[in-house]
C-alpha cells in the first residue's frame, strides 16, 4: 500500500515523499494489458486473440509507466483530501524524483513533490467603511438626453446645402498649397465630421456649399478642437510626430451632405420612448427619463461600492504566499515555456488574482452562498436575452429559449464561467449588507472620473 510522508521545507510550502509499491499497481497494469490485448488490432492475429505476451513486449512499458503514475496521482490526492490540505495549484514533482521504470522488473517506487498551502484569512466585512455616492442628475444631462431621444426618433435627410450645424459632411481630403493644387503624391483621405466640428473660420468658408463644392482651409485653423484635427490628420494617413503638415493647406471636397432631423416633442415620441406609460406633455416626459438616468446612475454607484469593496479586500489584507514554488508552478504550468524574467513580471498580477480567489471563496463560505441550477438555466437565458437585445421577459419560458438553455448547461465551460459570475454577484449583494456605508452627493463629472479605470470582479 502506497505511504506518504509530508515534511516542511519553507512557510506554507511542504514536501510529500510518496512510495509506491508493486501491488499498488501491479493489479492495474495486467488488467491494462488484458484489456488492451482484447481490442488491439495485429497483423497475423485474430482480433480478441493477441496474446498477452505480444502486448507486453510491444506496448508493455508505456503502459507501465501509465499505472504507476496513475496510482501516485491516486495516493497524492486521496492523502490531500484525507489530511484536508488546502493547497494552491498543484502538487508539483521536485526536480531530484527519479522516473526511470522497467516493466520487466518491476519495484517499489519513491516520488517527492512539493505542495503550496493556502495562508490563513482573517477578514472581517463588517469592518469595513465604503461610500455610495448618490450621483446629481443635472440639467444638462437631462437635455443631452432628451436631444438624443429626439435624433434616434429622427428622419435623416440630404439638405442641398450647408446650413445647419448638426449637418453632417463627408469630405474627400488632400493635403494641397494656398490656392488649392493637389500634388500627385499628395496625401488623401477620406473623413466624416459635423459642420459644429469646423472652426468659426472654416465654418464661413463651408457656410452655403454644396455636394461637389470644393473648400480648401489651412489645416491647423480648420477645426474646433484637436481630437477632430487629429483624426482627420490621421484619415489623411499623415505621421502623428510631423507638426509641420498641420501648418499646410487641405483640400475638402463635399461629397454628401446629410442631416439628422430631429422628431418632434409629443406624445407620438411620449408613447414610443415610453410604452405603456401615461405621459401627455413635455414635463411628464422629462420626468419619465430623469428616473431612467437616475436609475442608470444608480446601478454605476453600486457597482462602484463593490469596487470599493473589492480593494479594500484585495489592498489591506496582508496574506503571505509560498512566493518560490507559485514562480516554479507559474514556470511548469505555462503553456509556453517561461523566462524566469516573464514569470517575475507576471507574478505580481498573478498573486493579487490568487488573493481575491482565496478571499472571495472564503467569504463565499462564510456567506453560505449556493449557486442553484435554476440560476444557471436564468444566467443562459439572460444571456441569449441581452444578445438579441432585450431583457428576460415572458419569451423566456418558450421553448426554443429553453432548448438553448439546456443545451449551454451541457457545456462545461459555460457553466464554470456562467456559476463564477453568479457566486460572485450573490457574494457582493452579502456583503453590501455588511459593510459600513457613508452618503455622498457627487456631480456626474465627479462620478465619472471615479470611474475611469476600475472594473475587476
Amino acid at each position: 500500500m502506497a505511504t506518504i510522508t509530508r515534511e516542511n521545507i519553507a512557510p506554507l510550502n511542504d514536501k510529500l515523499v510518496v512510495t509506491i509499491t508493486k501491488e499498488d499497481y501491479l493489479p492495474e497494469f495486467e488488467k491494462s494489458l488484458k484489456k488492451y490485448a482484447k481490442n488491439a488490432t495485429i497483423p497475423g492475429f485474430r482480433k480478441g486473440m493477441v496474446p498477452v505476451g505480444v502486448i507486453k513486449k510491444m506496448h508493455g512499458q508505456g503502459i507501465f509507466s501509465e499505472q504507476i503514475f496513475a496510482a501516485v496521482d491516486k495516493a497524492v490526492n486521496d492523502y490531500i483530501r484525507e489530511n484536508k490540505l488546502e493547497i494552491i495549484g498543484q502538487p508539483l514533482p521536485l526536480e531530484d524524483t527519479n522516473f526511470t521504470f522497467d516493466v520487466n522488473n518491476p519495484e517499489d517506487y519513491v516520488f517527492n513533490f512539493e505542495v503550496g498551502l493556502q495562508p490563513a484569512i482573517d477578514v472581517d466585512p463588517s469592518s469595513l467603511t465604503v461610500t455610495r455616492y448618490n450621483i446629481e442628475v443635472s440639467d444638462k444631462t437631462l437635455n443631452e438626453e432628451v436631444e438624443n431621444v429626439q435624433r434616434k426618433a429622427g428622419n435623416y435627410t440630404n439638405p442641398e446645402t450647408i446650413e445647419d450645424e448638426d449637418a453632417i459632411l463627408n469630405l474627400e481630403t488632400a493635403i494641397a498649397d494656398k490656392e488649392g493644387n493637389v500634388g500627385e503624391d499628395a496625401n488623401k483621405g477620406n473623413s466624416s465630421v459635423t459642420f459644429k466640428d469646423l472652426s468659426p473660420k472654416a465654418a464661413k468658408l463651408f457656410k452655403g456649399k454644396k455636394v461637389e463644392d470644393t473648400v480648401v482651409v489651412k489645416l491647423s485653423d480648420a477645426f474646433a478642437s484637436p481630437e477632430i484635427l487629429d483624426r482627420v490628420y490621421h484619415d489623411l494617413g499623415l505621421d502623428e510626430e510631423d507638426l509641420e503638415l498641420k501648418k499646410t493647406y487641405v483640400s475638402c471636397k463635399i461629397t454628401k451632405i446629410g442631416l439628422l432631423e430631429k422628431a418632434e416633442l409629443n406624445e407620438e415620441l411620449f408613447r414610443q420612448t415610453f410604452p405603456g406609460r401615461e405621459i401627455s406633455n413635455e414635463d411628464d416626459f422629462k420626468a419619465e427619463l430623469k428616473k431612467d438616468i437616475e436609475a442608470y446612475f444608480a446601478g454605476q454607484s453600486r457597482a462602484q461600492v463593490q469596487d470599493q469593496i473589492y480593494h479594500e479586500l484585495v489592498d489591506h489584507t496582508k496574506l503571505d504566499f509560498p512566493e518560490a514554488f507559485l514562480k516554479r508552478w507559474l514556470k511548469v504550468n505555462a503553456e509556453k515555456p517561461k523566462t524566469d524574467e516573464e514569470v517575475e513580471k507576471e507574478y505580481p498580477a498573478f498573486v493579487k488574482q490568487l488573493q481575491w480567489a482565496l478571499i472571495s471563496s472564503k467569504l463565499s463560505a462564510d456567506n453560505n452562498i449556493q449557486v442553484e441550477p435554476e440560476e444557471l438555466k436564468d444566467f443562459a437565458k439572460n444571456q441569449l436575452m441581452q444578445y438579441l437585445g432585450g431583457q428576460l421577459s415572458a419569451d423566456a419560458n418558450s421553448d426554443w429559449v429553453n432548448d438553448y438553455a439546456d443545451r449551454m448547461l451541457n457545456d462545461r465551460k459555460f457553466i464554470e464561467d456562467a456559476h463564477g459570475q453568479i457566486r460572485i454577484n450573490k457574494l457582493f449583494q452579502a456583503l453590501e449588507g455588511e459593510v459600513k456605508t457613508k452618503e455622498e452627493n457627487i456631480t456626474e463629472e465627479a462620478f465619472t472620473e471615479k470611474l475611469k479605470g476600475h472594473h475587476h470582479h
